[in-house]
């Protein structure tokens, strides 16, 4: 947050905290769902978001594992180890449950969720994307663990850039007009212990204006959260189905 804060100023835009008083519109936003949901109307921005079910509705071919779109009485009723997330807020942690009773109580039974098949991601990627091409990435873990590290420092990270990037496109070949045209969308290196290397694979994929930048350029980060989270008189046609309500 500190260093689009910081990028923005030097674009010689105000920045302010959520909680001064006097902040007007019209805005950008960068923070918490709950906080821009409250402010959105008074200050005039537009929250892009991907939709509840995009994970699950794509082909496996780009998820490497079965993903279903349910509700948390579905959750309740797993008898197997599953990965379970909320497709965008955090009501809980996104982990994985060796059954259903494991999840945490006193969640709404009709609130949705992702179920998907347990995988092992080698590298995970975050790329924030605008207008469907890579306008800035990062690696932010390694088998799980947090390690950011910048696309392009050496051969081996722009080989790992270039294929990010045909991934990309073959997503968006496929998939259309699926998302928002300012997102993020977490990529990884799916092990496949039936083939040889690594395939890559779709993790999820979130609002940018609630997403850590990790290692990726602030000044490109900051261009796709303008767009994701920006004055709604400049919301475009194709995006109006993203909108947060």
């Amino acid at each position: 947050m500190e260093l689009l804060a910081v990028e923005a100023a030097a674009r010689g835009m105000s920045v302010g905290s959520a909680e001064e008083s006097g902040l007007a519109g019209p805005a950008y936003w960068y923070g918490g769902p709950v906080a821009g949901a409250r402010l959105a109307g008074r200050l005039g921005f537009a929250l892009l978001e991907p939709t509840d079910g995009w994970l699950a509705e794509l082909p496996e071919e780009f998820t490497g594992r079965e993903v279903r779109s349910g509700t948390v009485a579905d959750a309740w009723a797993i008898d197997r180890p599953t990965f379970v997330k909320p497709p965008r807020d955090k009501s809980f942690p996104a982990d994985v449950y060796t059954d259903g009773s494991h999840l945490p109580t006193g969640l709404d039974p009709a609130a949705p969720v992702l179920l998907s098949d347990v995988v092992t991601f080698a590298a995970e990627y975050r790329l924030f994307l605008l207008d469907g091409r890579i306008a800035a990435a990062s690696r932010y873990a390694v088998f799980g663990r947090l390690d950011p590290r910048p696309l392009g420092a050496d051969r081996a990270d722009r080989a790992v850039a270039a294929e990010l990037a045909e991934f990309v496109d073959r997503l968006g070949a496929a998939a259309g007009h699926t998302l928002p045209s300012a997102v993020v969308v977490d990529v990884g290196q799916l092990l496949d212990p039936y083939r040889p290397g690594h395939r890559w694979a779709v993790v999820e994929a979130n609002m940018a204006w609630f997403s850590h930048a990790y290692a990726a350029d602030p000044a490109r980060v900051l261009d796709v959260v303008l767009r994701a989270a920006g004055p709604r008189e400049h919301l475009r046609a194709r995006d109006s189905a993203f909108e947060r309500q």
